[in-house]
């Protein structure tokens, strides 16, 4: 005598299995591209954005700011943003003025280490 129940057989579920992990297998790696993608263009913005109130610094005051901490200070920008390669504040690199430039901060790079998708070392960003 049957009965009739309500499960699933042994290779139903294989079957199963295999499909899910053939579309892992398939969204995985297109998933972390993006997220590497994602995580060069917030670089690209951070950078920009530090690089312009640098400069409206150096506009408004005739001199380079001293470090990061003081565009935050003088309301150039709210917080040093997160570099999302490190993901923390404490990674950029600030380059110094051109000795005849005077002394402060003129640039600033990436600490994280690597290569971008482009070939280019994220620290001459």
């Amino acid at each position: 005598m049957r009965r009739s129940g309500g499960g699933f057989t042994l290779i139903e579920l294989l079957v199963v299995m295999a499909i899910v992990a053939t579309l892992l297998s398939i969204a995985a790696p297109r998933y972390f591209e993006h997220l590497d993608r994602a995580r060069e263009a917030t670089l690209r913005q951070s950078l920009n954005v530090m690089r312009d109130a640098i400069d409206k610094y150096k506009a408004d005051t005739g001199k380079w700011p001293d470090s990061l901490d003081s565009l935050v200070s003088k309301r150039y920008l709210r917080k040093v943003p997160s570099d999302p390669l490190t993901d923390s504040a404490d990674t950029w690199k600030p380059e110094a003025a051109p000795s005849e430039s005077g002394e402060g901060v003129w640039d600033v790079h990436s600490g994280a280490d690597g290569t971008s998708k482009d070939g280019t070392p994220y620290a001459e960003w």
